[in-house]
């Protein structure tokens, strides 16, 4: 009995072809931080090079500084060898007492606000001195004019007393005319009337009787009459017509 061919089997598959896309992304990765290694390297050159620039740099001011000297450091040296050890101490001292001699042991700034309060305070003082000096014109001003309100209304009585006196010794001068007129004869005192300026001869008729009048207003010019009859009439009827007026 003859026997089937056998298949041949194939032998299984490496997972080589599995483990390459792994290597591959492995790779890439490692290239990447390397990259990043690289890039980092070079920013911590650049800034180690800025840095050795400037200690560089500060390194050369002091070497300069002291070089600008070389009196003060050899005085400072042989000042220093020549005095002994333990006299600064009391220098120190004496330095340190002297300043709050000078400045009353205050800072500049406060020495600063001490003068400018100084200055104010002159300021105000002066201010004050002449406000008061005008308080004192304005008060002698004051005074002045009170005196002389007092001396116008001392004044005004005086004149008002001498007008009261005029009017009363022109009241008797022509209250005196007037008995002498109603003394004369009507004949006699219309002469004199036609001769009298018209207020003058209103005053004197106004003051006489009217018993008195009538006899000599018919023994006057019969024109004069007449004027002096319409000024009477006038005169007599200017306060009823201002009372009709104001009513």
């Amino acid at each position: 009995m003859a026997r089937a061919p056998t298949k041949k089997q194939k032998p299984p598959r490496t997972p080589f072809f599995r483990l390459l896309p792994m290597l591959i992304a492995v790779a890439a990765l490692m290239l990447s931080v390397r990259v990043i290694d690289i890039k980092n390297g070079f920013v911590d050159l650049s800034s180690v090079r800025v840095a050795s620039e400037l200690q560089a740099q500060q390194a050369e001011a002091p070497s300069q500084a002291p070089a600008a000297t070389p009196a003060a450091a050899t005085s400072a040296a042989t000042t220093a060898e020549s005095k002994p050890g333990p006299a600064p101490a009391p220098m120190r001292t004496e330095q340190s007492a002297a300043v709050p001699s000078d400045t009353g042991g205050f800072s500049q700034t406060e020495l600063d606000v001490l003068q400018k309060l100084q200055e104010r305070r002159a300021t105000l003082d002066s201010r004050e001195r002449d406000i008061e000096r005008r308080e004192a014109l304005q008060k002698a001003a004051e005074n002045q004019i009170e005196r002389k309100i007092t001396e116008m209304k001392t004044l005004q009585s005086t004149i008002e007393g001498l007008l009261r006196q005029y009017n009363d010794q022109e009241d008797a001068k022509m209250r005196s005319l007037v008995k002498i007129y109603e003394n004369m004869k009507p004949k006699d005192a219309a002469k004199i009337f036609e001769q009298l300026e018209m207020p003058i001869m209103l005053e004197v008729v106004e003051r006489m009787k009217e018993q008195k009048v009538a006899p000599i207003l018919a023994e006057m010019d019969p024109g004069k009459a007449r004027n002096l009859t319409s000024e009477l009439a006038q005169r007599r009827q200017m306060p009823t017509a201002k009372g009709a007026n104001g009513g």
